[in-house]
């Protein structure tokens, strides 16, 4: 039952995003945005994807358990997605699934973005790690959780870091500002 309350409210989620993500596309679009790097959009969507499904089965084959740890990780679960609609929120029409870019705009470094350049991502990656751990899927946050970096370190942030340096006041805005973690010192 829990499994089942939980595995809904993900994919509504992602369902509502993604027409937030379209409307929000649209309105960038008409203000004159492109879309950037649109060949690795399939891989997000396919790793995305691939990540339900395993795991509902993976989950499915372990009966559905929950973690003796179910009740912090589920807290944490809620402050992630209390961080996801922050984020979402702070970066209001410019928040997208895909790398739209309107040439020109200042970048946003309000909310999260104050603390670090890529807080979507860290949630992310979390989720990738709790949202298993909460049905004992191990394998499913590993794997997924391998995945999901290799594709936002080696192509991801790459392609969007690359075309906000070329097209906003990316450099300037984030100066001092760390990619992930608060106060890190900054590497190239």
């Amino acid at each position: 039952m829990i499994f089942a309350f939980l595995f809904t409210f993900l994919v509504v989620q992602r369902f509502v995003e993604l027409f937030i993500a379209r409307r929000n596309e649209r309105i960038q679009k008409e203000k004159g945005a492109q879309e950037y790097a649109p060949e690795h959009y399939k891989y997000i969507v396919l790793l995305h994807t691939a990540f339900l499904i395993s795991l509902l089965l993976e989950s499915s084959l372990k009966g559905y358990s929950l973690s003796p740890l179910f009740g912090i990780l589920f807290v944490l679960f809620v402050v992630l997605q209390a961080l996801r609609i922050w984020t979402i929120r702070s970066l209001g029409h410019f928040w997208n699934t895909k790398i739209i870019i309107l040439p020109g705009s200042d970048v946003v470094k309000r909310g999260p973005f104050r603390f670090m350049r890529h807080p979507n991502y860290v949630i992310v990656a979390l989720e990738l790690i709790v949202i298993p751990l909460l049905f004992n899927a191990f394998f499913t946050a590993i794997l997924f959780t391998i995945l999901n970096a290799w594709l936002i370190r080696f192509v991801r942030i790459p392609a969007e870091e690359g075309a906000l340096k070329e097209l906003c006041n990316y450099e300037a805005t984030f100066k001092s500002t760390p990619r992930f973690i608060p106060n890190e010192p900054e590497r190239s």
